[in-house]
């Protein structure tokens, strides 16, 4: 990281508070765009929530996956789902749509998926229903709402209640935002997607944990600096870091949008747009929404500045 470090300012000097308006009315339009989105578009659930049937299969040899996908989807079964397990690439696991028609239709789809594994070694058959699926969609949101409060009881035990409300703003904003993409570009929303969700908000709450530390740390060193100039000073601060670690995660994130699959699709463009949104979020959402808390202000300053306050660090 050091010699890449070399090529960025030592210091920024942005105004990211001086345009938070701007920046509250995007997210507010996102917002809004998204939970309109899945009112009215809803969500393309996929298996994991939309039911269907799951097959556990081995090969005798490495598995020919793209030839194998391409018989299965040649069946006329709807949506297939082929993934590979284990070091050998030996073991397969299939996923067929529900099927319309009752017991007798799903007994056909496996009987016609059987066909075409032939040479393997079916180790277990499952059927999910409805109603399986319609559990997987309540624990997959309650999984979301219990990391939401986790991470919220977190910060507000290590800085202030008021820190621990800006940040669950921002892994709200984040989280709605996420579930607005698939919702208006119609991607498949399956557990893969929640635990991409949730990869997001640990992404994002370890970006806002670092500026809130620091902000922190300069409220201690420039006790008499106006709060939209010391979030400012603080944010310019991390800059540096945050381009540089969001950067090598988005090249990872790229490799698995390119090259990880049809499987991991709906996870690696959740991360790509997690990537964004989680820093945009902390820099736009969790850092300004603090300049509205008076208290704040107070235990900078002591007292109420009279006219425009030149910051400290400007000084001579």
């Amino acid at each position: 990281m050091q010699p890449l470090m070399r090529y960025l300012p030592k210091e920024f000097f942005v105004d990211f508070i001086g345009v938070r308006m701007y920046a509250f009315a995007f997210s507010a339009f996102l917002i809004a765009g998204s939970l309109i989105s899945v009112a009215t578009i809803g969500l393309t659930f996929g298996i994991d929530f939309a039911g269907g049937i799951k097959i556990d299969a081995r090969s005798q040899q490495p598995v020919d996956l793209p030839a194998l996908r391409s018989g299965l989807e040649g069946l006329g079964l709807g949506d297939v789902n082929v993934t590979t397990a284990g070091a050998d690439q030996r073991d397969v696991i299939i996923r067929v749509q529900q099927q319309e028609g009752g017991d007798a239709a799903t007994s056909a789809a496996v009987s016609k998926v059987q066909t075409v594994l032939q040479g393997f070694e079916i180790r277990s058959t499952e059927v999910v229903g409805p109603k399986v699926g319609a559990e997987l969609v309540v624990d997959g949101a309650l999984a979301i709402a219990l990391a939401l409060i986790g991470i919220a009881i977190y910060v507000w035990l290590r800085f202030e209640w008021q820190f621990a409300l800006g940040a669950c703003l921002s892994l709200t904003h984040d989280v709605i935002s996420t579930i607005g993409i698939f919702s208006v570009f119609r991607l498949e929303f399956d557990l893969n997607t929640v635990a991409a969700i949730l990869t997001i908000a640990g992404f994002s709450i370890n970006d806002t944990v670092v500026v809130y530390d620091r902000v922190r740390e300069m409220m201690r060193k420039y006790k008499k600096l106006s709060l939209p100039d010391l979030l400012n000073l603080s944010l310019n601060k991390v800059l540096s870091r945050t381009l540089v670690t969001n950067g090598t995660s988005t090249l990872a994130v790229l490799a698995l949008v390119f090259v990880g699959g049809s499987e991991l699709e709906g996870f690696s463009l959740a991360m790509l747009w997690g990537m964004f949104i989680g820093s945009y979020s902390t820099i736009y959402v969790a850092l300004p929404v603090l300049v509205y808390f008076e208290f704040q202000r107070e235990e900078m300053t002591g007292t109420k500045p009279a006219g425009k306050q030149v910051p400290e660090y400007e000084r001579a």
